[in-house]
């Protein structure tokens, strides 16, 4: 095995976690504009809390922060994997076949993404080894 190799398998564990919290981190802003208008996306303005982009505000922003923080990972990375791809064939696919014209790459990117951490977990950087550290696992 040459010293690159192994570095990048040393390395493995560290890069999921840190693609974790930049993945957490930049979908946390989608939940943010929606709920608290921060950073301002024009198309959310007056949007309703009870209405179902009220509710994916919600789901995005308790996501991200359980992801951020890697608290049960799995099953919410899950949770959002199923709630971009329903965001894709509502919001993007009656529009096109072609994700790059229906202007869907990110629903399908975060799709993939979070199917990854379902399947993953969060890495040794999260609440979750942490807790199995602890517990000895």
């Amino acid at each position: 095995m040459s010293r690159v190799t192994a570095f990048a398998e040393a390395c493995a564990p560290h890069a999921l976690s840190l693609f974790r919290i930049v993945t957490a981190l930049l979908y946390l802003e989608h939940g943010t504009a929606k709920l608290f208008h921060f950073p301002h996306v024009k198309m959310f303005d007056g949007l309703p809390i009870f209405s179902l982009y009220g509710a994916a505000g919600m789901i995005e922003v308790v996501g991200s922060l359980f992801l951020l923080f890697g608290l049960f990972v799995r099953p919410v990375a899950f949770l959002l994997s199923g709630e971009m791809a329903i965001a894709y064939f509502h919001d993007h696919a009656p529009w096109s076949f072609f994700p790059l014209l229906n202007e869907g790459e990110p629903a399908v990117f975060y799709c993939f993404a979070f199917l990854y951490f379902a399947a993953a977990g969060g890495g040794p950087w999260s609440l979750d080894a942490f807790r199995a550290r602890r517990a000895g696992v």
